[in-house]
């Protein structure tokens, strides 16, 4: 896709059933999921109208993106605050590497801090090292909280049929690092105190391949997520080293 044609993809807010039951058939392209597992139109019509978010993205009148959230709530100095969970962002195979899942992510943030939402999360496999560098090194999310088995074992292909580990990214939307992000900028060079826990480069290829063996990779690299971040470090940069990619935590303070 050229440059002019991925700029001229729109991206808005959805609320009709019809681009609900778009965001249905995303699902099952992506995700290729048993029927029991997809979210339901009708569901995405509730968050639509209940504070969430359900956004596409449009070449014409086919969507080939999406994202939704629901509201959630959290604890601030004593005080409760709306937040925004990101259950799911896909975007169709033919049009991946355009930038549009940076458009829906940067939309999804201007529409929730003009509604006063300063903070957005979501889940992902630590597996999948391109979503973690778009994560934290191209939105400005950190991670600090890891939910072991957090789907159950799922139908899809894509999570191979071993335990849904999950990180949980932190997108605290108003903060500088989350600026700096989306002026293009990286977030600063780990300092002295970093440690890393690292993962080869091809590991998700590898857990498809033999899920055995990424089962022994996970059991030995949770414990390392759950123990820093239990001692207040936070991943705040993803580090490629050769053959391997570090995922590299630093001490953290509440943004």
């Amino acid at each position: 896709m050229s440059t002019s044609a991925a700029a001229a993809i729109e991206i808005r807010v959805c609320h009709s059933l019809e681009d609900c039951e778009a965001c249905v058939a995303m699902e099952k392209a992506v995700w290729q999921t048993d029927d029991v597992e997809l979210v339901p139109s009708a569901m995405l019509r509730v968050v639509a109208e209940t504070g969430g978010q359900v956004l596409g993205a449009f070449d014409g009148a086919r969507m080939i993106g999406f994202t939704f959230a629901i509201v959630g709530c959290h604890t601030v100095v004593g005080r409760a605050e709306p937040f925004l969970h990101s259950h799911m962002t896909a975007v169709l195979r033919e049009y991946e590497n355009q930038g549009i899942g940076r458009r829906l992510k940067f939309f999804q943030r201007q529409d929730a801090l003009a509604r006063g939402i300063r903070l957005v999360r979501w889940t992902f496999d630590p597996f999948q090292l391109k979503n973690a560098w778009f994560n934290v090194m191209r939105l400005g999310a950190v991670l600090r909280s890891y939910l072991p088995n957090f789907y159950g074992i799922t139908s899809s292909p894509l999570h191979g049929g071993i335990p849904t580990d999950r990180l949980v990214a932190e997108w605290q939307l108003d903060s500088q690092r989350v600026r700096a992000a989306v002026e293009g900028r990286l977030p600063p060079v780990p300092g002295p105190e970093a440690v890393r826990i690292s993962l080869p480069n091809d590991i998700a290829t590898q857990a498809k391949a033999n899920p055995a063996a990424a089962v022994h990779i996970q059991d030995a690299m949770r414990p390392q997520f759950l123990r820093q971040f239990a001692a207040g470090y936070a991943v705040t940069a993803i580090e490629p080293a050769g053959p391997q990619t570090n995922y590299v935590l630093e001490p953290w303070k509440d943004a």
